[in-house]
Parts: C-alpha cells; sequence; structure tokens
C-alpha cells in the first residue's frame, strides 16, 4: 500500500485575512476552488519551493455554525524558517503576537487570524541568543 502526503486542512473564518498571514510567511496560493452548490471556497497555498505541501484553507461562505468548535483536535503546522528572527520580526512588523519568542534561536509559535498554531523552526543550527527575543515573554498559548 502506497502512502503520500496531501495537504493539512484548517477551517477559517476570514479567508482574507488569513491568505495575508500566510503570505506574509512567504505562502502563495497554487489552486483555489469556488463550490457554489456547497457555498464553500477552498485555496490551496504553499511556499514557493514546496508546492507538494499545501496547507489548505476551507471558508464556509454560510459561517461554521453547527460545526465542531473545539480546535485543539487539530495540533499545528510546522515551517523551517532561513533566519527564525527574521521572520519573528517581519511578523511583528506586520502586528502578529510572537506567542512564544524564539528565546533559543531555534523554535517559535505565532497564530493565525483563525487561532491556528504555527510552529517556526530555524533551519540548520539554533541562532546564538540575542534580544529582544531571549529576554521576550511568552504571550498566550500555543
Amino acid at each position: 500500500m502506497g502512502l503520500r502526503y496531501l495537504h493539512t486542512m484548517v477551517r477559517v473564518k476570514d479567508l482574507d485575512k488569513t491568505m495575508a498571514f500566510f503570505d506574509l510567511l512567504g505562502l502563495r496560493e497554487k489552486r483555489r476552488i469556488e463550490n457554489e452548490k456547497g457555498r464553500f471556497t477552498l485555496v490551496f497555498m504553499a511556499p514557493p519551493d514546496q508546492e507538494e505541501c499545501p496547507v489548505e484553507l476551507t471558508y464556509n461562505w454560510d459561517g461554521d455554525d453547527g460545526l465542531p468548535s473545539d480546535s485543539r483536535h487539530f495540533g499545528h503546522l510546522a515551517y523551517r524558517v532561513d533566519n527564525i528572527y527574521e521572520t519573528c520580526q517581519h511578523l511583528m512588523d506586520h502586528g502578529v503576537t510572537i506567542c512564544r519568542p524564539p528565546r533559543d534561536g531555534h523554535m517559535a509559535f505565532v497564530r493565525s487570524p483563525d487561532n491556528i498554531s504555527i510552529e517556526l523552526l530555524q533551519e540548520g543550527e539554533a541562532l546564538a541568543p540575542a534580544e529582544p527575543w531571549a529576554s521576550m515573554e511568552n504571550t498566550g498559548h500555543w
């Protein structure tokens, strides 16, 4: 039996805000499906050099009333970045809260507008501890 990863699906409340957030991370829209009968939109976004690893953003046109609201059944999405400090600064400059700062030069967590937990991991060896990250406290949870 063969097995191949396809995508991770997350439900979103505001498609434009969520796409803007993933755009800040460097993901780009690769495919879109508008389903008039089912009243939903699917947007697949992926890093430019990893189109085989998309996140599927599912937007229900009439909202998500009646769907399970416990998002903790979903853990997080994880992305490797070239420079974790530069990535976190870029996100902060655009209003994103760094929930778990990269104090160790290796790992950080942020949340999307839909409260999706995103893990950011430094490519290769951890960077040397640096301010303001080394002394920055956690904000909220991830």
